[in-house]
C-alpha cells in the first residue's frame, strides 16, 4: 500500500504549509567565490519546525568545519572578510565529504518524518550557497543530497517584501531580532539568524492572512 501524500497528511503542517517541501536554512562560508575553484570551509543547517497552528520555530543547527578539497583556491581576501583560517588545529574540521554527511543525515531524518517529499534551501542569497553545497556533492560522490536542485526560498527577497530590507543585517533587525555584528559571517550564527527572519515573516504572514495554509 502506498504511503498518504504528505499535503494530505494533518500530523505533517510543515509539509502541508509548503507544498511537500521542507525548509531547512543553510549559510556557508568559502574562500572565494567560485563552487568549483574555491573552498567551503563551513557549512550550517538549521531545520525547522511548524506547530498545528502554522506558526514556524527554529528545531535543530547542525554544523561542520571543513577542510579545503585537495587544489583548492583560498582567496587571502575572502579569508580576511570572514577571519577563518583554514588550517587552525582547534577548527576539527571534517574533510568534505565526511562534513556534508553530517549535515545532510538529520535533514534526510527529518524529511522522512515530515513525510516531505524533500528538503528546500532557504538562504540569504542563496543560490550562491546552493551552488557551493552542490559543488561539494560532486566533488566527493556524495549521494542522496536531500536538496532540490534549483528551487530555493530566498530571505534577501522576502525580507524586501516584508521589510523594506534585503540586507541580512538590516531586515533581521528590522523584524525585531537581535544582531550582533562581531558574530556575523559564522555559518552557524549566520544561518540561526535567517531562519529566525525567515520564521519571522512567515509568521506575520499567518498572522496577516489569519489562516495557517495558503490557498
Amino acid at each position: 500500500m502506498s504511503e498518504p501524500h504528505p499535503e494530505s497528511n494533518p500530523e505533517s503542517p510543515i509539509a502541508r504549509r509548503f507544498r511537500g517541501f521542507l525548509p531547512v536554512v543553510v549559510d556557508v562560508e568559502t574562500a572565494g567565490f567560485n563552487p568549483r575553484r574555491d573552498a567551503l570551509l563551513e557549512i550550517a543547517a538549521v531545520t525547522l519546525q511548524m506547530d498545528a497552528d502554522g506558526y514556524l520555530s527554529r528545531l535543530e543547527t547542525h554544523a561542520a568545519h571543513v577542510e579545503p578539497f585537495p587544489g583548492a583556491n583560498l582567496d587571502p581576501k575572502a579569508l580576511e572578510f570572514t577571519g577563518i583560517d583554514p588550517y587552525h588545529p582547534f577548527r576539527f574540521a571534517k574533510p568534505e565529504r565526511e562534513a556534508l554527511q553530517h549535515v545532510f543525515q538529520p535533514i534526510r531524518q527529518q524529511v522522512k518524518q515530515t513525510r516531505c517529499s524533500r528538503a528546500i534551501l532557504v538562504g540569504h542569497n542563496p543560490s550562491f550557497d546552493l551552488a557551493f553545497v552542490k559543488a561539494a556533492v560532486e566533488r566527493t560522490a556524495t549521494k542522496r543530497n536531500p536538496f532540490h536542485l534549483f528551487s530555493t526560498f530566498d530571505t534577501a527577497t522576502l525580507g524586501g517584501l516584508a521589510y523594506g530590507q534585503t540586507v541580512l543585517a538590516r531586515a533581521v533587525q528590522a523584524a525585531g531580532i537581535d544582531w550582533n555584528e562581531a558574530s556575523a559571517h559564522s555559518a552557524v550564527y549566520d544561518a540561526e539568524k535567517t531562519a529566525d527572519l525567515f520564521c519571522a515573516i512567515v509568521n506575520r504572514w499567518r498572522e496577516l492572512s489569519g489562516t495557517p495554509w495558503p490557498g
